[in-house]
């Protein structure tokens, strides 16, 4: 058996982008950062940021773009998905990694101006996960990750 499985917690880097395919699906995309800190030999603090492409569909497509903001924290269960293609101006090849989102968990509620924001309880399980299980009927009560909040891997309900 394989498994091609990551979970993300990070910072919206750029707002969302939607779009509608041509054959009518909505599509999100969107970058997320992640940082990690440690101190190197020295004992001196250093911090290092990765930049991930997030693609979301369907139903987390009109979420992410309805409740999502630059700088909005949230987690992003998915697959990673290399794809390929060829630039039409310049004829090269051009190859990208993603990150297809199959669940996500907003972060605690903005304070933007506009007073838009959403309940704790939103979250949205990968559609496999929800035909194979009647249960999904009932919503789940998904704690939010606080701002500034200490948080253990274990902690985080998977």
């Amino acid at each position: 058996m394989n498994l091609n499985k990551v979970f993300l917690l990070g910072r919206v880097a750029s707002d969302p982008e939607s779009r509608t395919t041509p054959s009518g699906q909505n599509v999100c995309t969107f970058s997320l950062a992640t940082n990690r800190v440690w101190k190197d030999k020295a004992g001196q603090k250093q911090e290092d940021s990765q930049f991930h492409r997030i693609v979301l569909w369907q139903r987390l497509a009109q979420i992410a773009s309805q409740f999502l903001t630059k700088g909005s924290l949230v987690l992003i269960e998915g697959r990673i998905q290399n794809r390929s293609w060829d630039d039409k101006t310049t004829g090269t090849k051009k190859y990208t990694t993603e990150i297809i989102g199959e669940g996500m968990q907003l972060g605690p509620k903005s304070s933007n101006a506009s007073g838009q924001g959403y309940s704790s309880g939103q979250f949205s399980q990968p559609q496999s996960a929800k035909n194979n299980k009647k249960e999904m009927e009932e919503e789940e009560d998904i704690p939010v990750i606080e701002d500034g909040e200490e948080i253990d891997i274990k902690d985080i309900p998977f």
